[in-house]
């Protein structure tokens, strides 16, 4: 193609959409049908002229021609707190409720493999010792030791937050680590479910489980609840690499990735609800069983907001994703 001759040939157009994109102008129906028509055909030249005579010049010229005619033909949307209510009431809970068949496994496995762990470390003084001297062991586990005054070691207000940025990074991580093959996420549930398990293996071999769940459950059911939402969720990234299914593996990989970063907000608040009992509840001087009934509460509610919401709003069509119209079109996949 001769650049010169097609510059030419179609200048006059560029410069008329130019002229119809001027800020402040009011345009008639007639007008705006142009704009429209030139629009579509200025995409088509800056397509040609990238793949066969690209120039930088023109090439930046009408890469900004294009983008302000789109964003004048298709208007802009800014989001509104009725976008933040439609994705605490639909959007979050609908991708919670369509991870289930990753997160409940996961959860499932890990709270195993943790009962398991403090079963072995429990019930096998050898394995006890080589975690720590009996010094170190008694501190850790007597009235008032380490597991104890860990969670009143600092002012509520400051480990609540501390909790908090520890937790929401763990399932960043486990969200955007998932994309490769998931491998990083098994990683992180097991890191976390061997100290889960030594805790409950040191503590039961001192005769104290009964302290140390009592200081786990107010908070502990609602935080793994999160971790586990997180690791099926980053484990569904990892198998869309493997199997993206009836999309293109870039399409399937960008719908997954704009649901786990929907995902990603839903989690940080429910993990600031769990650092705020962390925070305040577990070290309370309340009773064992007020704790606790604390910690339940909180976590059915949290099933309940997934298995009443998330799943009216997946059977509506909900996915966790943007809106169709905030979301490229799809080009047609051959089966």
């Amino acid at each position: 193609m001769d650049l010169d001759v097609f510059v030419t040939a179609h200048r006059a157009e560029w410069d008329r959409l130019e002229h119809l994109l001027r800020r402040g102008r009011r345009l008639t129906g007639a007008e705006a049908d142009e704009l429209v028509t030139l629009y579509q055909r200025t995409a088509t030249h800056l397509s040609l002229i990238r793949s066969t005579a690209p120039d930088p010049a023109l090439t930046g010229r009408l890469t900004r021609l294009v983008a302000r005619a789109r964003a004048t033909v298709t208007g802009t949307r800014r989001a509104t707190w009725r976008d933040a209510s439609r994705f605490l009431t639909a959007g979050f809970p609908a991708a919670v409720y369509r991870t289930r068949h990753w997160w409940i496994p996961a959860a499932v496995l890990s709270i195993t493999t943790a009962a398991l762990i403090g079963w072995w470390v429990g019930t096998h003084p050898e394995v006890q010792s080589a975690i720590a001297g009996p010094e170190a062991l008694r501190e850790m586990t007597r009235p008032g030791g380490e597991y104890e005054t860990y969670y009143s070691s600092n002012p509520a207000a400051s480990f609540a937050a501390q909790v908090w940025t520890n937790n929401a990074q763990a399932a960043a991580i486990c969200l955007t680590l998932g994309a490769f093959l998931g491998i990083p996420v098994l990683w992180i549930l097991l890191l976390n479910m061997v100290n889960l398990g030594v805790g409950i293996g040191l503590m039961s071999a001192a005769g104290r489980l009964d302290v140390f769940l009592g200081l786990v459950l107010p908070h502990g059911l609602l935080e793994l609840t999160a971790v586990f939402v997180a690791a099926g969720t980053g484990l569904r990234l990892g198998w869309t690499v493997i199997d993206p299914g009836p999309l293109t593996r870039r399409a399937a990989l960008a719908e997954q990735g704009r649901a786990a970063l929907g995902m990603a907000i839903g989690l940080a608040l429910v993990l600031f609800l769990s650092g705020l009992i962390e925070g305040f509840v577990t070290p309370s001087g309340l009773p064992t069983w007020a704790r606790i009934a604390i910690g339940i509460t909180a976590e059915l509610g949290f099933l309940a907001y997934v298995y009443v919401l998330g799943r009216r709003a997946a059977r509506e069509g909900e996915y966790g994703d943007l809106d169709e119209s905030d979301r490229n079109a799809r080009l047609p996949v051959a089966a």
